[in-house]
Formats: structure tokens, C-alpha cells, sequence
């Protein structure tokens, strides 16, 4: 089976170098990073985007595709609406095809607990004017079609969009770039020189940036760079693993999930496949020190309790890995520029087996290609966007 198209062995598409200044300076180039550097380029500030290996090759590219309302928490749902109307703007705006469509979100029902749960939704809907509806058995048969079981509904919200992850964030640097924005790949930002607790600027693997304003956008990587400078965020990060088909004939043309599979239709034509909810954690130092932080949330077994004691050498959480360095020495950023965990085989097995029993017609549908990785987590499943107060001029997004 192919291996995942974003590598360290991939050519540097934003050479650099980094300049001697900048207004700001962003660590990361996941969606996060690089949108955050698109409006700052926009508005005529000078930013500097740091990425450790490659733009988009960790978990902005290796997610299932959806941009979704449907689910979201209450309090990030204004954030979540104005960017699916921002996401319709840049797709245009970047002049590529990313493969945004409007063709829905579904959350399938087996049972009349999952129901209550999509009902309990409905008044978040409802608060916030969304179109997402409630569909009874019939009615989901009629819009995933050719499905081998009778489910008890459905929740659905027809204006969820899809795109494809390996598309879409590097288009959207390349339209920063354009803009202005400084973006340079295989630069680790190492350490932040603060100064009477201010930021003064960043120290880099190959010198040194003043900057008055860093924003920390290093996904799984987020916690082990702030911890180094005093700053705790609950980050855990959870091993995924994903896949998608050859060509099949259209079921669906948006995405849908209940609690064993996941599909998405892709703009190729095949499907994104994932399991539905069964994750990998790895039990390292933060994982202990966060525990009863998640214990709420592993009551309800979101991580589908499969826990490991070892990370792979390098991993953000591993045991292994060095909590305190220089700015003159070696990062961990360095020593990992791309996280790129193998997919598990026996998970592959099962998305395989899940979606067959589903979808009986594609029994001899093979998958193409799979991948792994790591994705990071908050204890209330709601990312943190927030300034920190200790320290002047430095903002997380994660």
C-alpha cells in the first residue's frame, strides 16, 4: 500500500531564509499558522511563518476532510460559522482547486441514546440558525443509499462542507506567500527570548528573529514547545489511522460517521475512511500530568480505550524526549521534522471490514493508500485560542 504523500524527503517548497525581524512570528504550518499568517500578510503586517519540517505534513493533512458546524460546541460555533464563510472566500481567492463542496455532514443514529444526543443538539442549531435537521430511519436510507443496516435516524447538516486535506493548506500558503507573508520550511523555531516578560523575538535553528508578537500554532507539538517556556495547556495527542479507496460509485456525496466507520466522499472518488472513535494514546509524562483533567472525558472512552505505554522515540509525549534545551542546542523539532506514525494494519483491517459490512456492493473494493497520525486533544474536545498573560506579545492557537 502507498505511503503518505507528505515526507521530509519532499522538496522545500519555502526555502527562506528567515529575515532578521519581524512584527510577528508564527510557529507551524498547519491551517492554523498559515491562515493566521494569509490575514496578518493581508493587512500589510510583517509575519514570519516557522515550519520544523513541511507546510501542512503533520495532522492539517492527515484529518478526514470535514468542515463541519454539525457537533461543534456552542461556544465555538460563531468561530466555526465565520470560517466555513472565510473557507469559501480563500478557496476562490487562492485561484486552486481544493476540493470544497458543499454536500453535508451526517451523524447516523444505532440506538435511541444517540438520538437524545443529536435532539440535544438541536437547540444549539436552533440558537445559532443553522440548517441541520433531524431525519427519522426512512429518511436516512434515502440519503446514504445502499447501506446493510436500518438505522434508528439521523442528524444532518446540508451546508457542512468537505475538502481534501493534502490540497487544501498548501494552496492556502502558497495565496499567503503571494500576500506577503514570510514562510519557511525546515526551520525550527527552538526557544522565545523573553525579556521582563515580554517577547523580544525567537531563536531559531539558524539565528535569531526580533519579533514583538509569537503565535504557537504547533499542533501536538504545542505543549512541549510552551512547557519549555513555563506555559501549561492540558494537550494531549492521540494516534489515528486512516484510509482511502480506489474510485467507487457515489453513496454519498458529503461525509457521515456512526460509531464504527466514518467515509467521506473524495474529489477522486473514492472515500476517506476511518474508524469511528477508536484511538491510540500513548502514556507519557503529560498523559500523567493531565490525568484527572480527562478523567470526564475517559468516562466516556473517546480515546476507545486503547492506551500504550511508549511512544515511539522523538514523539512530543514520549519519555524519551527532552523537556528543557538551549537555544544553541538541538530541539526535538529538529530531531522530528515530520510526525509521521505508520498506520496500525489491524486498524486498516477494520475500517476495511466496517465499511464492507455497510456498504455490502463494494466487497471487492480495495483500499489505495493509508496513513497515521497524530492528532492533539483538549480535555473538553474544544481547541484553545487564547493569549497568555504571563507573558506579553505570546498567543497559542492549538
Amino acid at each position: 500500500m502507498p505511503t503518505f504523500p507528505f515526507t521530509e524527503a519532499d522538496p522545500i517548497q519555502h526555502p527562506g531564509p528567515p529575515p532578521k525581524t519581524s512584527e510577528v512570528v508564527i510557529v507551524g504550518g498547519g491551517v492554523i499558522g498559515v491562515t493566521t499568517a494569509l490575514f496578518l500578510a493581508a493587512r500589510n503586517i510583517p509575519v514570519t511563518l516557522l515550519e520544523k519540517g513541511r507546510v501542512a505534513a503533520e495532522q492539517s493533512s492527515r484529518n478526514w476532510g470535514w468542515i463541519r458546524k454539525q457537533g461543534r460546541d456552542a461556544d465555538e460555533l460563531p468561530i466555526v460559522i465565520e470560517a466555513i464563510r472565510l473557507w469559501r472566500q480563500l478557496a476562490e481567492e487562492s485561484g486552486e482547486d481544493i476540493g470544497l463542496t458543499r454536500t453535508g455532514v451526517t451523524y447516523l443514529a444505532n440506538t435511541d441514546k444517540d438520538m437524545a444526543g443529536f435532539e440535544a443538539f438541536m437547540k444549539i442549531a436552533a440558537a445559532h440558525d443553522l440548517d441541520t435537521r433531524l431525519l427519522d430511519a426512512d429518511e436516512t436510507a434515502k440519503l446514504i443509499t445502499g447501506m446493510s443496516r436500518r438505522f434508528k435516524g439521523a442528524m444532518t447538516t446540508p451546508s457542512d462542507m468537505r475538502a481534501e486535506p493534502w490540497l487544501a493548506v498548501p494552496a492556502l500558503a502558497r495565496l499567503a506567500a503571494r500576500k506577503g507573508a514570510r514562510i519557511v520550511e525546515n526551520c525550527a523555531a527552538r526557544t522565545l527570548d523573553i525579556v521582563a516578560g515580554r517577547i523580544k523575538g525567537v531563536w531559531t535553528e539558524t539565528g535569531y528573529i526580533e519579533a514583538s508578537t509569537v503565535l504557537v500554532a504547533g499542533g501536538a507539538w504545542s505543549s512541549l514547545f510552551l512547557a519549555r517556556h513555563g506555559v501549561s495547556i492540558p494537550q494531549l495527542s492521540v494516534r489515528v489511522t486512516v484510509a482511502a479507496t480506489e474510485p467507487l460509485p457515489e453513496i454519498y456525496a458529503g461525509a457521515a460517521a456512526d460509531d464504527h466507520i466514518a467515509f467521506r466522499r473524495r474529489q477522486d472518488g473514492g472515500y476517506t475512511l476511518a474508524g469511528g472513535g477508536s484511538h491510540l494514546l500513548y502514556l507519557g509524562p503529560d498523559a500523567f500530568r493531565h490525568a484527572t483533567k480527562y478523567l470526564p472525558a475517559l468516562r466516556n472512552d473517546p480515546f476507545g480505550a486503547r492506551y500504550f505505554p511508549f511512544a515511539p522515540s522523538g514523539y512530543p509525549d514520549g519519555w524519551s524526549t527532552p523537556r528543557n534545551w538551549a537555544p544553541d542546542e538541538e530541539s526535538p523539532f529538529e530531531r522530528m521534522r515530520v510526525l509521521n506514525p505508520a498506520p496500525e494494519p489491524a486498524r486498516l483491517r477494520a475500517i476495511d471490514r466496517n465499511f464492507k459490512q455497510l456498504f455490502p456492493q463494494f466487497e471487492k473494493a480495495r483500499l489505495k493508500v493509508g496513513w497515521g497520525g497524530m492528532i492533539d486533544a483538549m480535555p473538553d474536545v474544544v481547541p484553545v485560542v487564547d493569549r497568555v498573560q504571563a507573558i506579553g506579545g505570546l498567543f497559542v492557537a492549538t
